[in-house]
């Protein structure tokens, strides 16, 4: 594991391979490297011939963080990401995958610095408009919750959450965000929100939209609305777990032809 410090954060990643494009993968609020590939969103495994980057974002894993909510809005996270990729890869155009927040801080980079992607593959897009203020007030609420009751209580609720049709297959994991963190981590997600959409619409970054049905915290809604938005991309929905399997070859398939057009 490496460490590059911004922002006053350290963050944690690893570079696998050592040749061919590079690839970043990030992960989803309150998870990691690690949990993304106990719940089988590694979607980079698929891939051969390319350097994988992949990255803790901070306060969460193992990159450290502060007590400021506004450290970790996507806008924020996407400085992080920029700042990252001129450490590992300066001037280098890279294709980006990433799930729920992840598919936020690739969005407001992209719409930062177009041209520093290749490809952008959006997973699992979270709540965006209409639908994040609702779920802003419930991150709002979970973090007065882990102030008042402790992160044990954080935990139960994710324990008593129905699963997603698609991830009726994945283990039990748990939020890997520090109690003292964590409350901070939730109120930068509910000050978050997508890119407005003019600035998306802009983009012309091959882009693969990867959603799953029956869950209002990554709504369809979000996902058709930025297939809408983003020219010539391509929407693919799970709506069994053997829908979620297909995609780390999607997400090859999406990566190759990107690089070769």
């Amino acid at each position: 594991m490496q460490t590059f410090t911004t922002g006053g954060a350290a963050l944690a990643f690893d570079v696998d391979g050592t040749g061919g494009p590079l690839v970043v993968q990030l992960h989803g609020l309150t998870s990691s490297r690690d949990r993304d590939r106990q719940l089988g969103l590694d979607l980079s495994r698929a891939l051969r011939d390319h350097r994988i980057l992949r990255f803790d974002a901070r306060g969460h894993g193992g990159s450290t963080g502060t007590a400021e909510p506004d450290a970790y809005r996507w806008d924020r996270l996407a400085g992080d990401l920029l700042a990252l990729l001129d450490h590992v890869a300066p001037g280098e155009s890279v294709h980006g995958v990433g799930p729920s927040m992840g598919t936020g801080t690739l969005l407001h980079a992209a719409t930062r610095e177009p041209d520093r992607f290749a490809s952008l593959t959006l997973v699992t897009p979270p709540t965006a408009g209409k639908t994040r203020r609702k779920q802003a007030e419930t991150y709002l609420a979970n973090a007065d919750l882990v102030e008042r009751e402790g992160i044990g209580a954080f935990h139960a609720l994710d324990v008593d959450t129905p699963a997603v049709p698609a991830m009726g297959h994945a283990p039990e994991t748990v939020p890997t965000v520090p109690e003292e963190l964590l409350p901070a981590v939730l109120r930068g997600a509910a000050a978050s929100d997508l890119p407005h959409r003019k600035l998306v619409v802009r983009m012309q970054v091959p882009t693969l939209v990867l959603a799953w049905t029956g869950d209002r915290t990554h709504p369809m809604t979000t996902a058709n609305k930025l297939h809408k938005w983003i020219h010539g991309s391509r929407l693919e929905v799970a709506r069994t777990p053997y829908g979620v399997v297909a995609w780390p070859g999607l997400f090859a398939e999406h990566v190759v032809t990107a690089h070769q057009s």
